[in-house]
């Protein structure tokens, strides 16, 4: 039987489980017509399964994580049919999703698993959670998106490679930071002495300063993770429970919201996170709630593999923390605000620091690990991620592929996941939320496209010339 011992960072992952927030990435693809279902087994087993992760079960050894071939591995324990209650809409299918991402998976088994779910809305969907210790995000996207082909006809593709995973000590873990500079890589290393140094500055924030030998750079970043005050408290943030709810919005364009950008220099990633922004303020306003000066800071992961590193499994990204501006009412002064915020984390070294504080904690006692965790989370109110896929249409198992979601977990205390995916030149907003504290998740994603138009109009309606001054459009427009 194949034993591999598991990597720090995957470790971290795989420790981070609570009932309250689950390490699992969930997805929803969302088809027209019905999928072939003899065609999807012989998908998932000459692509998914190749592999070698889709078939291990997690374990220990003297002391250490590891990788085990599971003996009795058969797709039929991950691979089931379900049937929606009621009307099998919308709505249904977001309460099935809601109900897999507060439940464990069988930690018995391989970390994964599908339900093809019968629905009223065209088609079928195929629901899928996979632990976050088997790969990040933008692996798993890679992975399931390999199962898809680009006709309904069925085309032969190469299996899965049996692909292992690099473990702590390998060249290609410290290569991931050589461009950032020498000084990290000096400093960060993945030892005993480095953690009790980490330990230090969580226990005392202020020690990290006097480590001078690891450089301005790498110190001061230390520091703003450290000392970084706490974003405004909203009904958003909180202590979160079991049950979570999910929604998504209808997709909007993606050459509409590139083109907008355009003309107003910012990339669409900014455009994007203005709209969550403004959908987020518009909620609290609706609601009530105070929004002027409200600042809400977003944990976004930063992809940190290299071309090599494509087709492999496995955690390679760290975090950097994004301040969204939702006490700005207008909505071109908003936009500015995450464009040159984004641009100012963009040569940051927050977010290898993180992908090394995650090495780190994955050796040391799972104790220690929460502590400093719990830190970082307890500075952010959201996770928020943005996941390029195909621009062209895909389909399983001979059904086209009409919309793919997904939904990043929440560490800590954290109760709120924002994803957003871009797909067949259509951009989809998707929510995850605590059920106690943000109940009617689909009373945010429906305001998403609004916030978007309001650039849309602005472009339509003002002289480009005037669009570089927010405060001279909006005077004009309460003319």
């Amino acid at each position: 039987m194949s034993v591999e011992k598991m990597s720090a960072v995957d470790t971290a992952w795989l420790r981070m489980d609570r009932p309250s927030n689950l390490m699992q990435i969930v997805g929803v693809m969302i088809f027209d017509g019905v999928l072939d279902e003899a065609r999807l087994r012989a998908a998932i087993e000459q692509r998914l399964l190749g592999f070698e992760r889709f078939r291990q079960t997690v374990g220990q050894q003297g002391g250490a994580y590891v990788w085990r071939d599971d003996p009795d591995f058969h797709l039929d324990h991950h691979l089931r049919r379900a049937m929606l209650p009621g009307a099998a809409g919308k709505a249904e299918l977001e309460a099935f999703v809601a109900d897999l991402a507060s439940t464990p998976l069988n930690p018995s088994r391989p970390l994964w698993e599908m339900h093809l779910v019968d629905t009223a809305m065209g088609g079928q969907a195929l629901v899928i959670r996979i632990h976050h210790s088997i790969a990040d995000g933008i692996a798993l996207v890679g992975v399931l998106l390999s199962l898809a082909d680009d006709a309904p006809a069925p085309q032969r593709r190469p299996s899965g490679r049996r692909v292992r995973h690099e473990d702590e000590h390998d060249p290609l873990w410290m290569a991931l930071w050589r461009p950032a500079s020498d000084a990290m890589l000096d400093a960060i290393r993945l030892s005993t002495n480095l953690w009790v140094k980490y330990v230090r500055f969580v226990t005392d924030p202020l020690k990290a300063l006097e480590y001078t030998r690891l450089g301005s750079a790498i110190a001061g970043e230390i520091g703003k993770l450290a000392l970084m005050a706490d974003d405004t408290p909203t009904r958003f943030k909180g202590k979160p429970g079991i049950g979570k709810r999910v929604a998504w919005s209808e997709p909007i364009s993606l050459p509409e919201v590139k083109a907008v950008g355009r003309v107003l220099g910012c990339s669409v990633n900014d455009m994007l996170l203005s709209s969550a922004a403004g959908a987020l303020r518009s909620y609290l306003a609706d609601k009530g709630d105070a929004v002027e000066d409200v600042e809400i800071r977003a944990l976004v992961p930063v992809n940190l593999r290299r071309p090599e590193d494509e087709g492999r499994l496995g955690n390679r990204f760290g975090l950097v923390a994004l301040e969204l501006p939702v006490g700005v009412e207008n909505p071109l002064a908003r936009l500015y605000a995450t464009r040159d915020r984004m641009l100012a984390l963009k040569d940051s070294l927050q977010a290898p620091l993180t992908l090394s504080i995650l090495g780190a904690v994955g050796m040391a006692p799972k104790f220690a690990q929460s502590k400093i965790l719990d830190l970082l989370a307890s500075k952010a109110t959201a996770v928020m991620t943005n996941v390029p896929g195909p621009q062209q249409p895909l389909h399983v198992a001979g059904a086209r592929l009409k919309q793919p979601l997904f939904w990043v977990p929440q560490s800590g205390d954290i109760g709120m996941g924002v994803s957003i995916l871009s797909y067949d030149n259509r951009v989809q907003f998707g929510l995850v939320t605590d059920k106690g504290l943000v109940p009617d998740p689909e009373n945010i994603v429906a305001r998403f496209a609004g916030e978007f138009e309001k650039l849309l109009m602005l472009v339509l309606m003002e002289p480009w010339a005037r669009l570089a001054d927010p405060s001279a459009v909006e005077a004009e427009l309460q003319v």
